[in-house]
């Protein structure tokens, strides 16, 4: 999904704005058009916001699901207070618990630990600063980094993975954004956000450093993908490089724990586009 997705293409094909469920519990960013998503009798109460762009966050939407408890950032504590003020007198759902985060701040949810780290992304507030997560569970470590504009060098140290961090830590599975399509000419969205050359350049380095170990086979999943940029999937899978894939609505990936000469399901994690 992208910002400038607002009803189906043409073909008739949709991409829904950027969300992911993980274990069909813990939700990364959720707005009114990934509501039909979300699997029939589950019983959501933990969302975690990236960041306050309205393709990203609707807390009328986020009321309306049942969400007990919203995970954000600190700088825009108070404004979220005030939007989910708004939104329960509006739906008459209570106020669920908001938790500001900081960066580098742990928390656990339903066996995921969930890291945020710094984006290379700015919103409407100049004050707010925007985030990617970690997820770790058991020994996978997932980096879902949509919207921003490659990896900060403070997100990688946060994460283990950067070129100064002491611990030898590593990344089994990537979800990046790629809003531009693979040979864009730049513009001024490459100060906010991924093309998939970028992503692409970013995932060899990452694994000739050996800080991304993924599974044989395991693809680094696209998603945040700008509708002006990207034609239907078919067409999407075709220039899109190995072992890069696009997400599209409805995907379900099951990413696996790097182990000595084997692999072991850990955990599963439903895209929302």
């Amino acid at each position: 999904g992208a910002a400038d997705w607002f009803g189906p293409a043409e073909n008739g094909e949709l991409r829904r704005h950027a969300s992911i469920l993980a274990d069909e519990k813990v939700l990364f960013d959720f707005t009114p058009s990934a509501a039909d998503m979300v699997p029939e009798g589950a019983n959501v109460e933990v969302v975690f916001f990236t960041h306050s762009h309205s393709d990203h966050y609707d807390p009328k939407a986020t009321l309306e699901l049942g969400v007990k408890r919203v995970y954000l950032g600190e700088t825009w504590l108070e404004r979220a207070q005030h939007d989910f003020q708004r939104a329960s007198e509006q739906t008459g759902k209570p106020v669920p618990e908001i938790i500001p985060l900081k960066f580098g701040q742990s928390v656990e949810e339903h066996g995921i630990k969930v890291t945020p780290l710094p984006a290379n992304h700015a919103s409407n507030v100049a004050s707010e600063l925007t985030l990617i997560y970690l997820l770790e569970k058991d020994s996978t470590r997932l980096l879902y980094a949509t919207d921003t504009a490659g990896l900060t060098a403070i997100a990688l140290g946060l994460a283990g993975v950067g070129q100064f961090s002491r611990e030898r830590k590593f990344l089994t599975g990537i979800i990046m954004e790629a809003n531009m399509a693979p040979g864009y000419q730049p513009d001024q969205r490459m100060f906010a956000h991924s093309s998939v050359d970028l992503v692409e350049s970013t995932v060899k380095i990452l694994t000739q450093t050996r800080k991304y170990v993924p599974v044989e086979g395991q693809k680094v999943y696209l998603t945040h993908l700008s509708k002006s940029e990207y034609g239907p999937q078919a067409e999407v899978d075709r220039i899109i490089p190995e072992p890069l894939k696009a997400a599209y609505d409805g995907l379900e990936v099951v990413f696996r724990e790097k182990k000595d000469g084997g692999s072991g399901q850990t955990g599963c994690l439903k895209d929302g586009h």
